[in-house]
């Protein structure tokens, strides 16, 4: 339990039996009438954002979320299996909360796993991976310097867009927010 005056960047709350990230928060103190808070806050698992204000003062409930460097290890039917490499201790993330970053993870790639009340809220990637083309049609000679891009098929499956001169068994860095191609990787 917090007060208003106590909010933070990055805290979360329980509001409702939601969970919300304070993204942004002002405390405002107006020459009439009594103090308050104006915030931003975002779904932790939607990621809908939202304005809310708050009486200075006023009561709200914390959420503590437990976020931990796990290793991915393997998927078991739906489910992703990733470790804590401190405790060994294994827990299952369904895959609508794995969502879209099923396309960027390979066996043991490390990710963030945020818990909260032994649940998996979500699971963050680092801002860039490396991943191998499994297949992608060779460029034309003289496309190249066009600077057209081909659809190229990632050793996860997923499909992303890159240069005509990117060829397959080639190693690529891949933006897992966006799936934005920055280029090839020497080996």
């Amino acid at each position: 339990m917090a007060t208003t005056n106590d909010l933070k960047n990055g805290i979360t709350l329980d509001l409702d039996g939601q969970l919300w990230t304070v993204i942004e928060f002002q405390h405002v103190k107006p020459g009439k009438g009594g103090a308050f808070v104006r915030t931003t806050l975002k779904n932790v698992l939607s990621g809908k954002v939202v304005d809310r204000t708050f009486n200075a003062g006023l009561k709200v409930d914390t959420a503590t979320v437990d976020k931990r460097s796990m290793s991915y290890l393997y998927k078991d039917g739906t489910d992703f299996v990733f470790m804590d490499g401190d405790t060994f201790e294994q827990i299952h993330v369904p895959a609508e909360t794995v969502g879209g970053n099923a396309d960027y993870l390979l066996e043991n790639a490390e990710a963030t796993v945020a818990v909260h009340d032994s649940v998996p809220l979500f699971i963050e990637l680092p801002t860039s991976v490396e991943l191998l083309i499994k297949h992608t049609d060779p460029g034309v000679q003289g496309d190249r310097s066009t600077g057209g891009t081909k659809p190229a098929t990632l050793e996860t499956g997923a499909t992303i867009a890159v240069p005509l001169f990117v060829s397959t068994g080639e190693k690529v860095k891949v933006d897992t927010r966006d799936g934005r191609y920055l280029g090839r990787v020497n080996t």
